[in-house]
């Protein structure tokens, strides 16, 4: 069997990884103030803006990898006309995990459990976004038509929670994470146009210097490459951690 063409990029690596930096670093602070006593105010200023900086890198770059994973499945003889099963089950899978926090948050959070987080809307796009991966450059209209009408469903609520995954915010609807199709399925097709121009084929299309070797730099590559296990493994070790500290009061 011939073996993919199309490389891992360690610039791909390097800013999922800066990203799970950023992620860490928020929720660390969230952790404080939600199960402490430490006067954050999260919710507007710079952190709002860092959080949703966060968020954005997150699925611009699910965006951009997406284009490189349709370049492997071509590049594979056994995808075919199955491809797009390959990404219905990868989306899938994801949006699974996503069920998973809904749950857990569920049964130790109740007020403010996660209905439709980061993991359910990137698991989600991956499967909507399959009709663009042939004609990428339709990516960009339509991602910022959905950034448009996302943004304006912001400034409503509704009196119905059967369209809250789209963006539809029904009234008096609290989660500690919400991340609606719209306006975020937006970022994630303006991630794939960005793939398309830059990788086409899944060959990078600029010049950039072989991997550094700095250890730094290896290690935030490392949190890049293994981001889905440490998105849903931080917050127990991070809870843990500061609760041995003595920085929250937290037990279930």
């Amino acid at each position: 069997m011939r073996k993919s063409s199309v490389q891992r990029y360690w610039e791909i690596d390097l800013l999922r990884g800066l990203a799970v930096m950023m992620m860490i670093t928020f929720h660390t602070l969230f952790n404080l103030e939600f199960f402490g006593e430490y006067p954050f105010i999260l919710d507007t200023g710079f952190w709002f803006y860092f959080q949703q900086a966060t968020a954005g890198l997150f699925f611009l770059i699910a965006g951009v990898a997406l284009t490189l994973t349709h370049a492997r499945a071509l590049s594979n003889p056994r995808a075919g006309d199955r491809s797009f099963w390959r990404f219905f089950r990868r989306g899938g899978k994801i949006f699974a995990w996503g069920m998973v926090i809904t749950v857990v948050t569920w049964f130790f959070l109740r007020e403010g459990y996660v209905v439709f987080g980061v993991l359910h809307c990137i698991g989600v796009s991956i499967i909507l976004a399959y009709p663009f991966l042939k004609q990428p450059l339709w990516a960009l209209p339509v991602g910022f038509l959905c950034l448009i009408i996302g943004n304006y469903l912001d400034n409503f609520t509704f009196s119905f929670p059967w369209l809250l995954w789209l963006g539809f915010i029904p009234e008096r609807f609290y989660t500690v994470d919400y991340f609606p199709l719209l306006p975020w399925f937006g970022l994630f097709l303006l991630g794939l146009f960005l793939g398309g121009l830059l990788y086409p084929s899944g060959l990078r299309r600029f010049s950039l210097p072989d991997c550094p070797g700095f250890p730094l730099l290896r290690g935030v590559m490392f949190l890049g490459r293994h981001s889905l296990v440490i998105y849903l493994l931080h917050q127990p070790v991070l809870l843990a951690l500061l609760a041995v500290l003595g920085a929250i009061d937290f037990s279930f």
